[in-house]
């Protein structure tokens, strides 16, 4: 059976019923974008922004940031054979670098046995923070602080706004005396409940608003007022667990076992050295980014969370995923981490494109968005961690990247398909050398 629900616009929106879409690599991009549009039930005009590999006008671009000259196109792809909890998604990642969107899926696929992936997000809140300087008494200071806090609350909550009337709004104030070069510093934190927002205006607002209290309270200066990209209070959680025969090479136990192996040993190598985790992480990150990207999410932030909470929650720079073996042998794998994301207000809601990949999606929450972004990092770190565990990391990656190398040499129509293979079929190592040369073999035939 197919199901749906009803956006926010009243049209009727289906989820897809099955993400497992075989020889889906096979059609062409027009084929690819019809399957989807049926799947997702995409309105004509959303069908119109994929198809269109400029759909950002100038105007739109124009409204978005300054000093607009053009736009510039990047790939959407489709991540296959996703079943998160108990709900099958097509995932759209929006990059340029080739092998992410078919290691994502092939991962997706070997986790089916025990239910694909399972998240557990923490509710939307993020933090806004108010820097205090120059009070005669920090501790006193931050008594009263805390002593006032409903007061705060309440004044932060009387903003008229959307949120706060489905439910969000400020919930909590905490405080933190630091230190620093300029001396002591007291920061307020003023914990938002952003619903499907990302929230970043919302809470600066906030803390812009009640600053000339906090003044008064403290008896000190406000400077900074502005949100942090470290949501703490935030995180989406994802775990997933793969048996051997599923993470295996030829679908034995035995070769499973030895993949899995290989598999620990690379996770404690970047557990342990700051060096590897980074690269690591931007494992992660290729499909964290990519899938923020293509629904219109603030990538950045998002980025600049999770590598500030994979340092800050293991007191100094490391994995942002876990992989363990469980006492029945299998591979389990798991990621913490800060997830700023919605699905209502800022591109998300401007970008044609975006609009039509969060229909793809079909997600009904920002905090459902944040578990799937959150699945397709897990899962494309451990298609990294799986090659280079077994035939290293190039030989996927060359196979996919093969034809671009034949374009970057100046191969143009059949050339590039030709060159591509024969790179494919050469010995040794695949360089752009290599594929130059065998462009000028080819048109010396």
């Amino acid at each position: 059976m197919w199901y749906g629900y009803v956006d926010r616009t009243g049209r009727d929106l289906m989820a897809v019923e099955n993400s497992r879409l075989s020889g889906f690599f096979r059609h062409s991009v027009a084929e690819r974008r019809a399957i989807v549009a049926e799947m997702a039930n995409l309105s004509q005009p959303q069908i119109e922004a994929l198809q269109a590999c400029g759909a950002l006008s100038e105007e739109a671009a124009d409204r978005m940031i300054e000093n607009v000259i053009g736009t510039m196109s990047l790939p959407v792809g489709i991540a296959t054979n996703f079943v998160v909890d108990g709900k099958h998604y097509l995932i759209p990642f929006c990059l340029e670098e080739s092998s992410v969107v078919a290691a994502a899926s092939n991962m997706a696929k070997r986790c089916l046995k025990n239910g694909g992936f399972h998240t557990n997000s923490d509710k939307p809140m993020m933090i806004a923070q108010l820097q205090v300087l120059e009070c005669g008494d920090w501790e006193k200071a931050e008594k009263d602080i805390l002593a006032s806090a409903d007061e705060l609350m309440a004044l932060c909550n009387s903003l008229p706004s959307t949120m706060i009337r489905l439910g969000g709004g400020c919930k909590r104030i905490e405080t933190r005396l630091i230190d620093s070069f300029s001396g002591p510093m007291l920061i307020v934190h003023i914990l938002v409940d952003c619903r499907d927002a990302m929230g970043a205006n919302a809470v600066n607002t906030m803390a812009e608003l009640i600053a000339p209290r906090i003044e008064q309270i403290t008896s000190g200066r406000v400077h900074l007022r502005i949100l942090s990209n470290l949501a703490a209070h935030r995180l989406a959680r994802v775990r997933a667990v793969f048996t051997p025969e599923e993470i295996s090479e030829d679908g034995t136990h035995d070769n499973g076992i030895q993949v899995i192996n290989g598999i620990l040993e690379a996770q404690h190598f970047a557990m342990a050295d700051p060096f590897r985790a980074a690269t690591h992480n931007k494992g992660v990150m290729n499909a964290i980014s990519s899938v923020g990207v293509a629904c219109g999410q603030d990538w950045r932030a998002i980025e600049a969370g999770c590598h500030a909470w994979a340092a800050y929650s293991n007191g100094s720079y490391g994995s942002m995923t876990s992989w363990e073996r469980d006492d029945s042998g299998n591979l389990v794998g798991t990621i913490e981490t800060p997830m700023a994301v919605g699905i209502v207000g800022g591109a998300s809601k401007v970008h044609p494109v975006a609009q039509a990949n969060l229909a793809i999606l079909g997600v009904e929450s920002a905090q459902e968005l944040a578990g799937i972004i959150a699945a397709a990092g897990l899962s494309q770190n451990l298609g990294a961690l799986r090659a280079l565990s077994t035939n290293g990391i190039q030989a996927g990656h060359m196979k996919l990247h093969a034809r671009n190398m034949a374009v970057s040499a100046g191969a143009v129509g059949e050339e590039i398909e030709t060159v591509a293979a024969r790179l494919q079929q050469a010995d040794g190592p695949k360089t752009q050398t290599l594929v130059g040369e065998l462009l000028e073999q080819l048109r010396n035939e």
